[in-house]
């Protein structure tokens, strides 16, 4: 009886789609990674216009107006990125392509994170669509924007009317068409938000059925710790009424090692308590973001770069630069990304830079400020490998770049840019087997599609849009690195955006096929 169950599953699956007829695109004999974290298994997938219409064992006899003999390649759902800062380029027309996305097999990118982006949407999303992306575009509305236009950088609580406009803003950018509200209470001014405002305005983005997605107040030590921060994001979604993302998440520096498990145990248990809380994070042991932000006291911080400024060499601020740089592990694990008045220094670290100049790192970042007018990015070495690697491992866990598209050749930005999802493959699943190769794809297809409710996108089935990537599992690797990130990744053989070639035989072509994708009850599934 066994014996015959399984003949007739084998025989049903020969069947799905088996009609001999004409598509435009017919994939053979590839190792299908559906993204639903299934096993690979062999199929066949059939695309006519910007659709999977069959996949399955498909008749010999059928033919299509291009086939591609993939024997030997995995086909899977494009990767959809969750917390992208391609925005810049994807609003300009010569830069839209995005290939060092589509390189990755990148074929969706949400865009303001971190609590960013305009308070009207309508003129960037007018300017990405003039722009023709070569990815779909998925919008959010920011938290520091809505704060910034309803009372500048102040440090205090709201006025109710000007709560009020924070609201508006919200509100607006999720009738516009953002999938959610992105926030930065790490970064000024958000960080004088008490949490009670957040929930008021997480409020409004759930009545439009959106989500919470929190660059947290704190990796580390600074102020609440890493499981208080995580506890704030799950307070957030629980009073707020909707899904929580703990987005990028990590701890940072020695004092924050080990606290994962803590942090675990809380997501797990509010969600045993139905509440939806996940995360996301790129799978580099170094964050990126400005100076400032890293050495500068959040209390020092207020009145933005000219106030900032005036107290370089005060006491206090000495003192604080000193805490931060042993809050994250020594000068020696800072280098410089960007800084504009002095190029040569890019790709050099805090502690080198120190040494040639004869001082010590806290004079040489206050001298470096005031330089640059607050104007450095850096990368820093301080992610714990033991925490990256427990939150990869949890089903809740889907993977992003935290990169944009940047210029090509300028500045030493992070090689996540170029390659977080192949660094993921090539590093995590078949150098050190922390996850599974079905595990890395659904984190970075179907997982990510589920939780934010993009409707046929994420999976490798009838009627889901042809988003696909087939690629060379022994190809795949990022090729940026630290010193030298303006480096495309390898192993993509084949990437289609809407059923269109951006990839074709390993090259990219700068096919334009991707969409903007805005919220609306015919765009959302159920998550």
């Amino acid at each position: 009886m066994k014996k015959i169950l399984l003949l007739a599953a084998a025989f049903a699956f020969t069947l799905t789609g088996a009609r001999a007829e004409n598509y435009d695109i017919l994939i053979r004999g590839a190792k299908l990674l559906d993204g639903t974290g299934s096993p690979w298994r062999y199929a066949d997938v059939a695309i006519n216009a910007n659709r999977i219409v069959a996949v399955g064992v498909i008749p010999a006899d059928t033919t299509a107006k291009k086939v591609i003999d993939a024997s030997g390649l995995y086909v899977a759902p494009g990767y959809i990125d969750p917390h992208s800062h391609a925005s810049e380029a994807l609003e300009v027309a010569t830069r839209a392509g995005c290939k060092a996305l589509i390189m990755q097999g990148i074929t969706t990118a949400v865009i303001n994170p971190d609590g960013g982006g305009p308070a009207d949407l309508t003129p960037q999303l007018k300017l990405i669509t003039q722009s023709r992306p070569g990815v779909n575009v998925v919008p959010l509305i920011g938290h520091n924007t809505a704060r910034i236009t309803a009372m500048a950088y102040e440090e205090r609580d709201p006025t109710p009317e000007e709560l009020d406009k924070m609201r508006e803003v919200v509100r607006k950018g999720m009738v516009a068409g953002a999938w959610g509200l992105s926030d930065g209470l790490f970064y000024q001014p958000a960080n004088h938000s008490k949490t009670e405002e957040v929930i008021e305005l997480a409020k409004v983005a759930a009545q439009y059925h959106g989500y919470y997605t929190a660059h947290v107040r704190d990796d580390a030590d600074y102020n609440v710790g890493a499981v208080g921060a995580v506890d704030e994001v799950i307070r957030i979604a629980r009073e707020g009424g909707l899904p929580g993302i703990v987005t990028h998440i990590k701890t940072m520096g020695p004092r924050a090692k080990g606290y994962s498990a803590e942090m675990i145990k809380h997501i797990m248990m509010a969600r045993a308590e139905g509440l939806e809380i996940w995360a996301d994070q790129h799978p580099y042991l170094a964050s990126s973001s400005s100076l400032v932000a890293y050495l500068v006291p959040e209390a020092l911080q207020n009145g933005g770069t000219p106030q900032i400024l005036t107290r370089m060499g005060s006491a206090e601020m000495v003192n604080g630069i000193e805490q931060n740089l042993i809050r994250r592990g020594g000068a020696d694990l800072i280098q410089i990304a960007s800084y504009p008045t002095n190029p040569a220094l890019e790709g050099k670290r805090l502690g080198a830079i120190a040494k040639d100049r004869g001082m010590n790192a806290t004079d040489a970042a206050i001298a470096m400020f005031k330089e640059s007018g607050g104007r450095i990015g850096v990368v820093s070495f301080t992610i714990n490998e033991v925490d990256s690697d427990a939150f990869m491992q949890q089903a809740w866990t889907m993977t992003d770049t935290d990169g944009g598209a940047p210029v090509f050749g300028q500045g030493k930005p992070h090689p996540r840019t170029y390659g977080a999802f192949p660094y993921k493959i090539r590093r995590d699943v078949l150098e050190r087997h922390v996850i599974t190769l079905e595990h890395a794809i659904h984190a970075g297809t179907g997982l990510t599609a589920g939780m934010h409710g993009l409707k046929d996108r994420g999976e490798i089935r009838e009627g889901a849009f042809a988003d696909i990537q087939v690629f060379d599992l022994n190809k795949v690797r990022d090729t940026a690195t630290y010193e030298q990130p303006h480096s495309y990744a390898e192993g993509e053989v084949y990437v289609l955006v809407n059923g269109q070639f951006a990839v074709d035989h390993g090259e990219f072509t700068d096919m334009r096929a991707g969409n903007l994708l805005l919220r609306d009850d015919k765009t959302v599934c159920n998550r």
